[in-house]
């Protein structure tokens, strides 16, 4: 029996979801809903701010991060099928670059990796154990898991793959040319890179996995879960995109239990076709990106429709009970093949949600 003190009833929202991942129906689409608590589940005394923190991706103060990772949910409700799972060990939008060699230059809300590849025969792709970020990034979800056992889950940090890693280390523009001028360089790289991706993710997974092989990446799957993206793809083609990330997204999406395709941007739409034709991808994470329409317009209802249609699950951001209700009346039994991430002001409109899913 599975059961965690920052949300009681887990064992049934695994239950719902173990059926869902596995193609089930449980009546409604999946509700990921987190609402604030009146009162907090424990008393988690906050540390004071360090000198020089500037955001939460810091790995400047160590006993720091901790703290904020042990007060995460301590004043969070979840309902419906959401998991309160912290990633303290997630130190940037593309860990598996910094592990790699890269060096982490902090900014106010993100981190950018600084190329360590001058040159392509200075391309190394070794694992290090003594490498910085990934002694802290282990230390800090060991600890994690021995402070915040039966209480939370921990999810993964957000590795990343396949081209943006190797833009991350190599430079974007200097990517770009090496597609040209020196393509079987840049397979030859992806096939390290992939390698590399899984030495790190089975070390993480036997950290952070339950009692029944479930992790945690934006949402639980019963299983070895994963997201994996690829937003380099904003500036090739769809032909280009196929040669070189296609095979990376179907070996990577076949060595994981169950995944999810952060698919970012305008740019990235002309991959949809290719997208759909992994067998092995479970669901796509439609992401409009800024000053476009939000996730639940109407503008992306085609590609909502063609998606369910091939058989993949979507995650999906919506706003409200009303846009909800649009959306069932919009997809109908289609709206079962979504997972719905929202944060509420309280637990009433959280339970009105759940209301309106399942009417």
């Amino acid at each position: 029996m599975s059961v965690l003190q920052y949300r009681p009833d887990w064992e049934a929202a695994r239950a719902r979801l173990t059926t869902w991942w596995n193609g089930g129906d449980i009546g409604r689409p999946v509700m990921q809903i987190f609402a604030p608590r009146e009162e907090p589940w424990e008393d988690v005394p906050a540390l004071p701010e360090p000198e020089g923190w500037i955001t939460n991706y810091s790995t400047r103060d160590y006993g720091y991060r901790i703290n904020l990772a042990l007060r995460g949910f301590a004043k969070t409700e979840c309902l419906g099928e959401a998991v309160p799972a912290v990633a303290p060990g997630d130190l940037a939008p593309n860990c598996l670059a910094l592990f790699l060699g890269c060096r982490g230059h902090e900014m106010p809300g993100t981190v950018w990796c600084e190329p360590c590849i001058p040159a392509p025969d200075a391309a190394r792709f070794d694992y290090d154990p003594a490498n910085f970020y990934w002694d802290f990034c282990t230390r800090a979800y060991t600890e994690v898991a021995a402070k915040g056992k039966g209480k939370f889950m921990q999810a993964f940090p957000d590795l990343i793959e396949g081209l943006d890693t190797l833009a991350a280390m190599r430079g974007t523009e200097e990517l770009l040319e090496d597609l040209l001028d020196r393509p079987e360089w840049v397979q030859a790289c992806l096939r390290q890179i992939t390698d590399r991706y899984f030495r790190y993710y089975d070390v993480l997974y036997d950290l952070i996995r339950d009692e029944v092989g479930g992790s945690v990446f934006w949402a639980w799957a019963p299983g070895r879960m994963a997201k994996f993206q690829c937003d380099f793809s904003a500036m090739i083609s769809p032909a280009m995109f196929a040669e070189f990330m296609g095979p990376v997204l179907a070996e990577m999406s076949a060595r994981v239990s169950y995944c999810m395709y952060h698919w970012d941007g305008p740019g990235a739409l002309p991959h949809h076709d290719v997208l759909l034709a992994l067998p092995r991808l479970t669901m796509l994470q439609w992401t409009p990106g800024a000053g476009v329409e939000p996730t639940w317009d109407r503008r992306w209802w085609p590609l909502y429709h063609k998606t369910i249609e091939a058989g993949k699950k979507l995650l999906v951001g919506v706003d409200a009970v009303e846009t909800l209700r649009v959306l069932k009346r919009e997809f109908g039994d289609g709206l079962k093949q979504m997972l719905f991430t929202v944060w509420v002001k309280d637990r009433a409109e959280g339970e009105a949600m759940l209301h309106a899913a399942e009417c």
